[in-house]
């Protein structure tokens, strides 16, 4: 798209386009099974000088764009599915005019990300209005705070929509965000450690027992799976927060909790197999977006726990799981959550993942990170 990207050892250098994007692929954009990334280029491409299509593997092809492609065309900007069903392959004319829309926040926070940065390069601005119910939040937050840091101005509020809302409920309220025409300013920057990640390593040692300090999680992070720290702790984990690290302790003896992720999706599965290792009956809630990942969440672990032997019941936005797993198969679906978040049972229990190598997606080196923490994992060649 025209940005000059130059790799060092400990940083990259980027030279920007300043808002004047070129497409110089001249076949589709392959964005392999990289949902984020089809979701934020898809409004970032509208400001390119010529056509883009974004595609991907056969799993990104399965996941919903049609939101998204709706909420832009108010904004000037031509989308089509190429194959008519709302999902990649894309295509996305130039042309960003900007104005006002609107989307549902409890499908994914990537489309207002997608939006929100890509709206200051528009000819005119945006003012997005973010209907209930708005799932998810931190990541938006998160979002918010990088433009900021890169020198964009976001005016954020609220309103309620007098005519189909009750003016007693909050649920009512529609979150607004006004993003005036603007350049981005160029800066140095230090990206934070994933808490998404991370909740792997600091649940390994949550279920096995020990010590382990994790570097680059930031104490003031905006980031919603920080909320993996409060639930490690309620299960009976000891946690201390440094600035730039997480210091965890555990005796291995979890308890069962009730928690909400509706603002921290991405921790489901994590959790999931941490009530599979606790003692008594954990209730996850708030969930029901994560069933549009890159697959269906919490059917998926549901399923492979119980090849586990593990009692659960399903609920439309999350899962009830009684503590207790044995040894066994399972699959990962292709999805590296699932895969990374079910490695951790072989702590107590042997176990094989199927397509397990598809952590690569979000944690190339997880292999290592865990064998540091001293947990040997071997992958086999199917």
């Amino acid at each position: 798209m025209g940005a000059q990207i130059n790799k060092n050892d400990e940083y990259l250098e980027v030279v920007g386009t300043g808002g004047n994007l070129h497409n110089s692929s001249k076949e589709a954009i392959d964005l392999a099974n990289s949902g984020t990334t089809l979701r934020l280029i898809t409004s970032v491409s509208a400001l390119s000088d010529n056509d883009v299509i974004l595609t991907g593997d056969d799993s990104l092809k399965t996941r919903p764009m049609g939101l998204l492609m709706d909420a832009l065309r108010p904004l000037g900007i031509t989308t089509e599915s190429l194959n008519d069903n709302e999902k990649a392959p894309i295509l996305i004319k130039p042309g960003y005019v900007g104005g006002e829309t609107n989307i549902y926040g409890n499908v994914s926070s990537q489309f207002i990300s997608s939006i929100l940065i890509s709206a200051p390069l528009s000819e005119q601005g945006v003012t997005l209005y973010v209907l209930p119910e708005f799932k998810s939040k931190p990541y938006v937050d998160m979002t918010l705070d990088i433009m900021r840091k890169f020198g964009v101005k976001t005016l954020k509020g609220h309103y309620l929509k007098h005519d189909d809302c009750d003016m007693e409920h909050q649920s009512c309220r529609i979150d607004e965000f006004e993003v005036n025409k603007q350049d981005y300013v160029s800066c140095d920057y230090t990206v934070e450690g994933d808490y998404s990640s991370a909740s792997y390593l600091l649940a390994l040692i949550a279920i096995n027992g020990g010590k382990a300090i994790i570097r680059n999680l930031f104490r003031n992070s905006k980031q919603g799976d920080k909320a993996i720290l409060n639930i490690l702790q309620q299960m009976g984990a000891k946690v201390i927060c440094g600035e730039d690290y997480v210091e965890i302790t555990s005796t291995g003896q979890l308890k069962a909790i009730d928690v909400d992720l509706s603002n921290a999706p991405d921790l489901l599965i994590t959790v999931a197999v941490l009530a599979a290792m606790a003692d008594g009956t954990t209730n996850i809630t708030g969930v029901a977006h994560a069933r549009v990942k890159e697959t269906d969440r919490i059917d998926t672990t549901c399923r492979e726990l119980e090849k586990l032997g593990c009692s659960l019941e399903e609920h439309e936005d999350g899962m009830s799981i009684t503590g207790g797993v044995s040894s066994g198969v399972v699959d990962s679906h292709g999805d590296h959550r699932l895969a990374m978040a079910f490695s951790l049972i072989g702590l107590k229990h042997d176990i094989r993942i199927t397509n397990g190598e598809v952590f690569d997606v979000s944690f190339p080196n997880f292999i290592e990170s865990m064998a540091e923490l001293g947990f040997e994992l071997e992958l086999q060649n199917e």
